[in-house]
């Protein structure tokens, strides 16, 4: 695949209902995932899954990009092939988480701040001779009493900024991922604020480091009320507060957004997004980016076990062709049976 510019590249990853797997869980994150299914964590293990997921059938037309972890951008296939041509023989492209974590924010209990900055220069000069075309950097809002702090909000939209200058540095697509946690009891207003005041930081910053939007993508969670909240919006609800939010702040110029499930169940997350593009047409096209709510339903049918990787690979193309037929607004419930 040949692209002339980081804006081409941002265009193939979401064109025609295509969306992300985030298949970029941190070795202890995998960790906890083998546990509920009582796999060993091992390297070879995550290797073994994760081939799994990308020589499914299913990558195929409705995957257009894949986040990975260091560890897997950098692993052999068991056949020698290298993860990443694996992908890019699905029509996927390879792409890398580059934050590394959190540490907290000027000693809070709550809020953090995404680390990763000294040395992503020569890390994303490496990821790109590995064959990433695109990164990943994770900045996390947690909504609390009188939180999210303002302060807290600008010290990490100016790091996604900064990250995201370097990556296109670097000739790659930078994707920015502000989260605002769906932890907690708050109110879906709570998460519209938090969510709106982020995002207004994160494109002025993006503007003051002149970072290319046309070769950038947005990776946002929806307007939600906190998981732990008993007044749950309906999914139109869900979808307007969303699409307004994003209407207010997002440039039109920005190729696409690719939402984070952030917690929500498989078919909830796949409901959210077509609800969205049955409301009318956006300027961006709107997509998904999703680690579990792709990957859960071939996780429990996988189980460790090669015998079962047919059947996880099935359930895995199921819920990606789902979640393209929401990013086009042609999913229903009726398909799920």
């Amino acid at each position: 695949m040949n692209f002339s510019g980081l804006s081409d590249i941002a265009r193939y990853i979401v064109s025609d209902g295509k969306g992300i797997l985030a298949a970029d869980e941190s070795n202890p994150t995998c960790t906890k995932r083998f546990n509920s299914i009582s796999v060993d964590s091992t390297e070879e293990n995550r290797r073994n899954y994760r081939e799994t997921l990308f020589s499914a059938e299913g990558m195929r037309e409705n995957i257009g990009g894949t986040i990975l972890f260091d560890e897997t951008i950098r692993q052999k296939a068991r056949n020698g092939k290298k993860l990443t041509e694996v992908i890019l023989e699905q029509g996927a492209l390879p792409g890398i988480k580059v934050d590394k974590g959190l540490k907290p924010f000027k000693n809070s209990d709550i809020e953090t701040l995404t680390q990763g900055l000294d040395d992503l220069d020569e890390r994303c000069s490496e990821y790109e001779q590995l064959g990433a075309k695109f990164t990943k950097w994770r900045a996390v809002i947690n909504i609390g009493k009188d939180l999210p702090s303002q302060e807290c909000i600008d010290a990490n939209m100016d790091a996604l900024a900064q990250y995201a200058k370097i990556a296109q540095k670097n000739k790659m697509v930078p994707i920015v991922e502000p989260e605002v946690l769906m932890d907690g009891e708050h109110s879906a207003e709570d998460c519209l604020d938090a969510t709106s005041r982020s995002l207004k930081s994160l494109f002025a910053f993006l503007d003051n480091y002149n970072v290319n939007i046309e070769g950038t993508l947005l990776k946002p969670n929806m307007i939600t009320a906190g998981s732990n909240n008993p007044n749950q919006l309906s999914e139109a609800q869900v979808a307007e507060l969303t699409l307004g939010c994003l209407k207010e702040h997002v440039p039109e110029n920005l190729p696409g957004i690719a939402f984070l499930s952030g917690g929500q169940s498989d078919i909830k997350a796949t409901h959210h997004l077509d609800a969205m593009n049955k409301l009318e047409v956006a300027p961006w096209k709107l997509t998904f980016s999703y680690g579990r709510a792709l990957q859960q339903a071939a996780l429990k049918t996988w189980l460790g076990k090669e015998e079962n990787e047919k059947n996880a690979q099935d359930a895995f193309s199921h819920r990606a062709l789902m979640n393209k037929l929401a990013a086009l607004g042609k999913w229903s419930s009726e398909l799920e049976k």
